[in-house]
């Protein structure tokens, strides 16, 4: 199937490229998210008319990338996570967990935005990339630190201490 692109999408093409994909591809992804026009004559002269106009929709979407991306890139991410033996992680840090620490700090980025090979299993500094647009890429400083668990011991020692009512004389 002959599209023609409506706007830049990633490992595919730019805008007002003329492409062959799969007809399951265009038919049940870039159609109906209006990221393609089928390229039939008809299609190509009203695409020529409307170049200028998604031409300059699609540079605001990239320029709104670009500002996002430094503010995404100007602010680093500490996440506290519990640890057991050798500074292992309970779990893992997730592109869920990164969005949220962001949206904490005033930075909305959608989860499937970030890009992690694997999760994080392990204390340290990361730098994880952020795709905001096919052509615009962010690099967040991602610090993963111990959780500091403030635990009373003296009143569980307490509680040790005081028998428990199957162990009270007489129970039976």
């Amino acid at each position: 199937m002959k599209v023609i692109l409506r706007t830049d999408v990633e490992n595919l093409g730019k805008l007002g490229d003329m492409v062959e994909v799969k007809p399951g591809y265009g038919r049940n992804f870039l159609l109906p998210q209006g990221y393609a026009m089928r390229a039939t004559p008809a299609n190509i002269k009203v695409f020529e008319l409307e170049r200028k106009k998604l031409q300059i929709k699609t540079e605001a979407l990239r320029n709104t990338a670009s500002s996002l991306a430094a503010r995404v890139a100007a602010t680093p991410v500490t996440i506290a996570m519990r640890v057991g033996d050798n500074d292992k992680l309970y779990g893992s840090v997730t592109s869920a967990l990164i969005a949220e620490a962001l949206a904490a700090r005033g930075v909305e980025v959608d989860r499937r935005r970030i890009l992690l090979d694997s999760p994080i299993r392990a204390l340290g500094e990361y730098t994880v990339r952020v795709r905001l647009h096919a052509d615009v890429l962010a690099e967040l400083a991602l610090t993963v630190v111990a959780e500091k668990i403030h635990q009373e011991e003296e009143p569980a020692a307490d509680a040790s201490n005081q028998p428990s009512p199957a162990e009270e004389p007489g129970g039976e």
